[in-house]
């Protein structure tokens, strides 16, 4: 099939099967989970999944679409050009599933894949601990091999989405005498089972996101170990790449979109006026707002210029590292500027004389003052760029 043809197909099938409500270009990934319960977002992911394009590019015989790179690149852009949400999100597809898709045997990939393109299997994170974040070698969580299950005993913390999860993909430790890179084993496990308790951590942005997971002789499967024993760190580090390669790939998801006044100088402009001209009225604001954008434009040119090579190249690097750390630091300083260019208005925590606009852009501002910390600290990912990319010397 031509790629002409095979664009005029998935237009016609997006128009035709994408909900008016599933329209909104993007969300926030604190509130993705009550989007994505609505029975139009159901009907999207179901359709969507029996076509195979919750996960377009993964071989068909794991419930994938099969498409080609330059397919799924068309079907992304017919996505992005009506604003639809993708039909199926989270980690099932952004992280465990392509770590299954290189590392899984034929067993594993056979009995989890399909059910992450269904949605019918959710997933939840279970790398950091309280006393290893940063340090993420430094995890004590065990677990022993008795028979065909390990039997595991710890704490884990930060588990994003943990209250909706049914499966858990963790690091946890195996042999307590290697050294603390050594000994580690990537496992999955059920999480609706008598050993697993789910608490929600309520941030000061309102949300709950996070959890913490208590594992109390909870138990996996033998045959849900991914890789070898003790030598999980290695699957363990290939997944944050594939986390981090789909942040970089959502970043240039909409590059083809006509240029429209940007959200920074629509609210400068709201707040604090604009020339006759059309400028931004305060000279320091504009300046703020031309460093801001200019530098998003660069990040999101370079993704897509990384995600074009990596299509040739293969499995994302350790260079994954560069847009978590941009990323982060340019949503955090955007989530800034936006509460900062509407004065005291963009400081509401409540209360009719603020719009909705304004109490979301303060808990936006509380809450994206997180994204530096969270799945990888700038300064881990500083030193993995020095290491892995630069090769600097320790």
């Amino acid at each position: 099939m031509s790629i002409d043809i095979f664009r005029a197909e998935a237009r016609d099938w997006v128009e035709t099967h994408c909900p008016a409500s599933m329209r909104v270009g993007a969300v926030h990934f604190e509130d993705a989970y009550e989007i994505y319960q609505t029975d139009d977002a159901n009907q999207w992911r179901d359709q969507a999944a029996a076509r195979g394009w919750t996960a377009p590019t993964w071989p068909a015989s794991y419930g994938g679409g099969g498409l080609n790179k330059a397919e799924a690149q068309v079907l992304s852009q017919e996505l992005a050009r009506i604003k639809a949400l993708p039909p199926a999100t989270g980690m099932g597809l952004a992280m465990i599933g392509p770590t299954l898709l290189e590392f899984g045997t034929e067993d594993q990939k056979l009995r989890h894949l399909p059910k992450i393109v269904t949605g019918e299997a959710q997933w939840c994170q279970g790398y950091s601990e309280p006393g290893a974040g940063s340090d993420l070698a430094g995890l004590q969580t065990k677990a022993v091999l008795e028979g065909d299950q390990f039997v595991i005993n710890g704490q884990k913390i930060w588990t994003s989405g943990a209250q909706h999860a049914n499966w858990m993909f963790a690091l946890v430790r195996t042999d307590p005498s290697a050294p603390k890179h050594d000994g580690i084993s990537f496992i999955l496990l059920p999480m609706q089972q008598a050993g697993v308790t789910v608490k929600p951590i309520k941030l000061i942005s309102g949300s709950s996101p996070f959890c913490e997971t208590f594992l109390d002789n909870a138990r996996a499967d033998r045959n849900d170990l991914i890789g070898s024993l003790n030598k999980g760190w290695t699957v363990g580090k290939r997944l944050l790449q594939y986390e981090r390669n789909g942040a970089s790939a959502r970043t240039s998801r909409g590059k083809k979109k006509k240029p429209t006044l940007n959200i920074y100088a629509s609210i400068a402009k709201k707040y604090s006026g604009e020339t006759a001209d059309g400028k931004i009225a305060d000279h320091s604001q504009r300046d703020q707002v031309l460093t801001q954008v200019i530098q998003e434009r660069a990040l999101m040119l370079t993704s897509q210029r990384v995600l074009d090579e990596s299509r040739e190249s293969g499995a994302p690097g350790a260079a994954t590292s560069i847009f978590k750390l941009v990323g982060s630091t340019l949503a955090k300083e955007g989530a800034q500027l936006k509460s900062t260019l509407r004065g005291t208005a963009g400081l509401g925590w409540e209360g009719d004389e603020f719009s909705v606009e304004e109490l979301e852009s303060t808990r936006s501002w509380l809450r994206d003052r997180a994204v530096t910390v969270y799945g990888g600290t700038n300064e881990v990912q500083q030193n993995i760029i020095a290491k892995r990319v630069l090769g600097l010397p320790d």
